[in-house]
């Protein structure tokens, strides 16, 4: 992008736009430690949906309980997915009083709720309390892609979500299986044991509390919905390194239009977005749900052990891929190519499951591993990182459609959570995983058509809003790029 224009007010400059200086300002401390903060929430995240499929067996023991019943079985896979549905469409509308307001809010749920996990008396208490964890969990999951988005330069701001809402949900999952096997490995008691890898999923959400509040509110929040031309000027001169004087005011840019303006012009896109993460959880969460316990079990292997090599394995490697490429080739391809990625894959495994070939487990697990790969350098660093969300909605109702594209996904999960048991159980193992191929298709078809490349483009050009919206044009005098 050229300089910004040092006209007035009112000129309008072609390349140049109000939040120029902080779409080009060079990745630095800032942009990292946004990362960080934002980030940590996904890494409980990964480490709490993840570590009660891995403790699950040590807990029921604990409660003198040998087998559940299907209800209690689908609400303790399903109550924390549920309750990220509710937490993300009530902070969507919080988000547009305050990105930060609300900030810390959601961790803090996060810590209370999986604290709370290392006390509970029985199943029915733990369905509870993961419920509130849930709330939490779609609370960060809508505030956190938001505030990493608004805060970030076109040049990074795929690795950077990638980074926070990729690679961290693994790293999250990596720990919990590292921790139950470290608790095994040192002769902790079954009781201990779940109860301290339940209860450790605490401590990352507890450690970004302080720093959320801190965090700055977004200078687009600032000027599109708030209307403050002067803290919008001071945030942009901050996450910009702006030197000099700041203007005291920008030109008006607050968006008059209501949400519902936004949503009757724009609604088939934001379809297509809460689609997409409906249909991703769908499949994915599959695997993280029921893959320690139901595919773990036909490759002879523990929950834990599972759980770690799919994450060290797969899962990561997939992260890198996308940290490494989102920026360079798109959201668009790496999306499509790894919705269809995870067919193959669990084609694949399906068939090697339907005919019994003569196969070593190591060769299964590679087969059904790599659809963990594909989803990770795709999908689950474009969809399932918010990213659609953010990039596809303008500022005015950000908000709203990060929330329903969250509470989609949650509740494509929990749509699994009390699903793909019953169809696992009736119809056999290659059947259920052929289903999930056959959505991983779909998914691949609907993203090629209903999705638009926004590698490199600013928020308002990526939504449409800077062409909608002609005041966007203007520039703030004395802003340096």
């Amino acid at each position: 992008m050229g300089a910004p224009s040092r006209g007035g007010h009112g000129a309008p400059a072609a390349s140049g736009a109000v939040f120029e200086a902080q779409d080009r300002v060079r990745f630095g401390w800032f942009q990292v430690k946004t990362i960080v903060t934002t980030g940590m929430g996904v890494f409980a995240d990964g480490y709490d949906l993840s570590s009660l499929g891995i403790v699950l067996p040590l807990a029921l023991s604990s409660f003198g309980i040998t087998s559940l019943t299907g209800i209690e079985s689908q609400l303790l896979a399903g109550s924390a997915l549920l309750g990220a549905a509710v937490g993300a469409l009530g902070f969507g509308w919080l988000a547009n009083h305050g990105r930060k307001r609300y900030y810390g809010l959601d961790v803090t749920l996060m810590a209370v709720g999986a604290l709370a996990q290392a006390f509970v008396p029985s199943v029915w208490w733990l369905i509870a309390v993961r419920f509130l964890l849930g709330i939490g969990i779609g609370a960060d999951y809508t505030l956190s892609p938001i505030i990493m988005g608004e805060h970030s330069n076109v040049r990074d701001r795929g690795k950077s979500m990638a980074v926070g809402f990729g690679l961290t949900w693994g790293i999250g999952a990596t720990v919990a299986a590292v921790l139950a096997l470290a608790m095994h490995d040192l002769g902790a008691s079954p009781g201990l044991t779940w109860r301290v890898v339940l209860a450790a999923g605490a401590i990352p959400a507890a450690v970004v509390i302080l720093l959320r509040r801190r965090m700055p509110e977004t200078a687009r929040f600032l000027g599109r919905i708030a209307g403050d031309g002067d803290a919008t000027s001071r945030v942009l001169a901050g996450v910009a390194g702006s030197r000099g004087p700041v203007p005291g005011a920008l030109a008006e840019i607050g968006d008059p239009r209501p949400v519902s303006y936004w949503m009757r012009r724009m609604w088939r896109q934001f379809a297509v977005a809460c689609g997409l993460w409906f249909l991703f959880d769908i499949v994915a969460y599959s695997g993280i749900l029921f893959g320690p316990s139901l595919i773990a079990q036909g490759l002879g292997v523990g929950p834990a052990s599972f759980q770690l090599i799919v994450e060290g394995a797969f899962v990561l490697p997939g992260a890198l891929i996308a940290v490494l490429l989102i920026d360079r080739v798109g959201r668009k391809p790496l999306q499509i190519l790894g919705f269809l990625g995870m067919a193959v894959s669990l084609g694949g495994f399906a068939l090697y499951r339907a005919n019994e070939v003569v196969m070593v487990p190591v060769v299964a697990f590679a087969i059904y591993g790599m659809q963990n790969l594909a989803s990770q350098a795709g999908p689950g660093s474009v969809s399932a990182s918010g990213m659609l969300g953010v990039e596809l909605a303008p500022t005015k109702v950000r908000g709203w459609v990060q929330a329903l594209t969250v509470a989609s996904g949650r509740l494509g999960a929990a749509l699994t959570a009390f699903v793909f048991p019953s169809l696992f159980a009736r119809y056999g193992e290659s059947v259920a995983i052929g289903f999930l191929a056959l959505l991983a298709v779909i998914a691949a078809v609907l993203t090629l058509v209903g999705v638009p490349e926004t590698r490199r483009r600013s928020l308002e050009q990526s939504s449409g809003e800077i062409e909608l919206c002609p005041e966007l044009h203007r520039v703030p005098v004395g802003i340096d790029g």
